[in-house]
């Protein structure tokens, strides 16, 4: 391979590698996982999940390929296993449990969430640690789709919580009298 010249040694090079490589693993599972709730939820939520799943489906893979773009960008190779994505993955499987819709909802957010917080110390490393301003902000686009889905799935739950006059149950007791 041609040398690569683009203001960072092959060591910071490798580091924010390594690190994409991480998020790409959880991008992967977390495709694999909204993609198969995609196909299994039931109930009066079906249309509503399925179709906000299928447009969240689609935005992961396209991370997906502009994640392992931007390894190769920087001269490495991005996982492309199963086994790799498990092994770099933060993410955990849950083969055989097919949870109810907000059960489903309830899992995509805990990992969206997780995904944002690893991509936060990504971001962090990329910028103080291996000088790579590219990438960080590379990672903040990801990281704000990822906020605003699991806000969408995160507004689908609590939705749930609301009483028939639109005020949540749990802070019914706490509005000032006559509101």
């Amino acid at each position: 391979m041609r040398p690569i010249n683009i203001g960072l040694s092959d060591e910071q090079r490798q580091g924010v590698i390594d690190l994409l490589n991480h998020d790409l693993a959880d991008s992967y599972l977390l495709v694999v996982k909204t993609k198969k709730f995609h196909w299994d939820v039931v109930g009066p939520q079906f249309i509503s999940l399925h179709e906000l799943w299928d447009k969240q489906y689609v935005a992961i893979s396209a991370n997906i390929d502009a994640i392992a773009e931007r390894i190769r960008a920087l001269g490495g190779y991005p996982i492309g296993t199963m086994k790799g994505f498990l092994e770099f993955g933060t993410l955990a499987e849950e083969p055989g449990n097919i949870p109810m819709a907000t059960g489903m909802v309830s899992a995509l957010v805990k990992d969206h969430e997780q995904i944002v917080r690893n991509l936060r110390e990504h971001i962090d490393s990329c910028s103080e640690s291996y000088h790579d301003e590219g990438t960080a902000d590379f990672l903040t686009g990801i990281i704000e789709q990822h906020e605003e889905m699991a806000w969408m799935l995160r507004s689908f739950i609590e939705g749930e919580a609301l009483a028939t006059n639109g005020a949540r149950p749990d802070l019914e007791s706490k509005s000032p009298v006559g509101v």
